[in-house]
């Protein structure tokens, strides 16, 4: 148990950032999964979404964000590309 009265403000802080991390992540696993499972545009945009926002807000690593957002990107359908002749 903190002793000093800043270990107590510290620890009442890292208890409030620790509950919104936890709902944060919980929402981008659930996301995931959802577009893993479903494979629609909107879900993967979605969740590619969540990625970038626990990115911004530090609750996940970079390279992870763009680990999950590489392996949505995949489920995406490719889209044809007409290339005009000269």
């Amino acid at each position: 148990m903190p002793v000093t009265k800043t270990a107590k403000r510290a620890l009442r802080s890292s208890k409030r950032k620790q509950a919104i991390n936890k709902i944060i992540i919980s929402q981008l696993a659930s996301a995931i999964r959802i577009a893993k499972k479903t494979k629609k545009e909107a879900k993967i945009k979605q969740a590619i979404s969540l990625a970038d926002k626990a990115r911004k807000k530090s609750v996940i690593h970079k390279n992870k964000a763009s680990r999950i957002k590489s392996t949505l990107a995949k489920l995406l359908p490719k889209k044809r590309r007409t290339a005009k002749k000269k």
